[in-house]
C-alpha cells in the first residue's frame, strides 16, 4: 500500500512528527502481496497516499483514528505537507461536549469511548486540531492507549450528576470531568510550536491544516427512511442525533469508487463481528454466498481457514437483505477504518483496500482488503469529500 513515511516507529508507539519532517518518503506497491494458499491474491489498482499506520491500543477510538487518517489524506489531495494529527485530542473534546448531553438526557444515550466519523469532522470545527507530535495522550510512560481505568472514573462523575435533580453545579462537575482527562491523558497545550511558529488549535487547523469542515457530507443506508433525503443515523454511538444522507447500498459503493477514482479517501463505519471479516492471517473481508449460515456463529480456526480457502462466490446484496442485517442487530456499529484505494484479486473482483488503526500486526502491514459486497452489506456510514459524490447522485439528493 501506498504510503507517506514519517518515521520508522514500534507498533504500539505514537508517531513522532518531530524526527520524521525531513524524512518523508512515498512508497508505491503494485501487488500488495501473496495470499494465494488462502485463496486471494492481490493486485493494486489504485494506490492512495496515507501517513502511517497506528495503533488505538486498548481504545473504542477507531473513528478517531480512522476519521483523523481521512484528513490527514486529505491534507495530502490538497498538496499539503502530510502529518498526523492528534485523534486523541478530537477523542477528549468529544467526550466533553458527550457528557454535556448525557447530563442533559439523564444518562438516556449511550456512553464510551464510541464515536462516528461526523464527530471528527464537528470536533474539528469547533475545537481545531493539533500535531500528534504535540498532543499524544501519553502519559507517565504509557507507549499505547489503556482507557478503561480513565472511563469508569467519567461515567461515574456523569452519572452521579445525573441523578441529582437539581443540585447541580456544572463548573464543578465539568472541573471534576476535566481533571480526570488531564490526569489520564495529560493537560492539552493552550498554545504550541511548529516549524518555528505558535499556534493554538484553533490557528492551526485554519492556518497549516486548512480544511474547510462544510466540505464533508456523511451517507448512510437504510430502508425505514425515504432515500435520497437525511435521515437519523440509528446506530448508539451516534449521541449527537447526525442526520446523513440515505443512499442505497450500491450508492454506497458508487460514492466509494467515485471518490477513489478522483483521488479521494473516504472514512468507513462498519460491523467487523463476522467470521468473514478476518484481520489475520488472512487480511481479507467478503461475504460468502452462505454468510447467513455463519453470523453470529463461533467457528474453530479451522472453520475460519475453510472460508477464506473456499469459494469466493458472495451473496447478494439487496437493501432488505442489509436491513436484515441491522434490524436483527447481526450488523451493528463497530469499528471505523479508513478506505484508501482499489485492488482486483485473481479473478478480477474488486477489494476496497483499507487502512486500519490495530498496528501492523498482520501480513499486509495494517491493511486489508475488503469487497464491495461486505461494504454494501455491513457499512454503518462513510464519509466523504464532497467533490467525490458523483454527479448523477448529487441530482438525487435533497434538503
Amino acid at each position: 500500500m501506498k504510503k507517506i513515511f514519517l518515521s520508522a516507529f514500534a507498533l504500539t508507539a505514537i508517531l513522532s512528527v518531530a524526527n520524521a519532517q525531513d524524512n518523508l518518503v512515498k512508497k508505491a506497491s503494485e501487488t500488495a502481496g501473496d495470499n494465494t494458499k488462502q485463496g486471494f491474491h492481490f493486485t493494486n489498482v489504485i494506490d492512495l497516499s496515507t501517513t502511517p499506520i497506528e495503533n488505538q491500543g486498548s481504545s473504542g477510538t477507531c473513528w478517531s483514528y480512522s476519521t483523523n487518517s481521512f484528513l490527514e489524506s486529505e491534507m495530502i489531495k490538497a498538496g499539503k505537507k502530510p502529518l498526523p494529527l492528534s485523534p486523541i485530542y478530537t477523542a477528549r473534546n468529544q467526550y466533553t461536549d458527550k457528557a454535556d448531553r448525557y447530563v442533559r438526557f439523564q444518562g438516556a444515550i449511550g456512553w464510551g469511548d464510541g464515536g462516528e466519523p461526523h464527530d471528527v469532522i464537528n470536533m474539528y470545527a469547533k475545537y481545531g486540531t493539533i500535531p500528534e507530535a504535540n498532543y499524544s495522550g501519553l502519559v507517565n510512560g504509557k507507549k499505547i492507549n489503556h482507557f478503561d481505568g480513565m472511563q469508569k472514573l467519567l461515567k461515574g462523575i456523569i452519572d452521579s450528576v445525573s441523578k441529582a435533580h437539581g443540585a447541580i453545579d456544572p463548573a464543578a462537575w465539568k472541573a471534576q470531568f476535566q481533571k480526570v482527562l488531564d490526569d489520564s491523558l495529560g493537560a492539552v497545550p493552550k498554545t504550541f510550536t511548529y516549524e518555528g511558529k505558535s499556534y493554538t488549535p484553533q490557528t492551526f487547523a485554519k492556518e497549516v491544516v486548512g480544511l474547510d469542515p462544510d466540505n464533508y457530507e456523511e451517507f448512510i443506508s437504510e430502508t425505514t427512511a425515504p432515500y435520497y433525503k437525511k435521515a437519523l443515523m440509528e446506530c448508539s454511538d451516534d449521541w449527537a442525533f447526525v442526520y446523513d444522507y440515505n443512499v442505497t447500498p450500491t450508492d454506497l459503493t458508487d460514492v466509494i469508487d467515485n471518490a477513489l477514482k478522483k483521488g479521494y479517501t473516504v472514512a468507513w463505519g462498519a460491523d467487523v463481528s463476522e467470521p468473514y471479516f478476518n484481520w489475520a492471517p488472512f487480511g481479507v473481508a467478503f461475504v460468502p454466498a452462505n454468510a447467513s449460515s455463519l453470523e453470529g456463529k463461533r467457528l474453530t480456526r479451522d472453520e475460519k481457514a475453510a472460508i477464506f480457502n473456499g469459494s469466493r462466490d458472495e451473496m447478494t446484496i439487496t437493501p432488505e437483505v442489509r436491513q436484515a442485517g441491522l434490524d436483527n442487530l447481526t450488523t451493528t456499529d463497530d469499528h471505523g477504518m479508513h478506505i484508501v484505494g482499489l485492488a482486483k484479486d485473481q479473478d478480477g473482483k474488486e477489494f476496497y483496500i483499507v487502512k486500519n488503526s490495530w498496528g501492523e500486526t498482520n501480513q499486509y502491514k495494517g491493511f486489508l482488503y475488503v469487497s464491495k459486497a461486505y461494504v454494501q452489506y455491513k457499512t454503518t456510514s462513510i464519509l466523504v469529500n464532497k467533490k467525490a459524490i458523483p454527479k448523477s447522485l448529487k441530482k438525487k439528493l435533497k434538503g
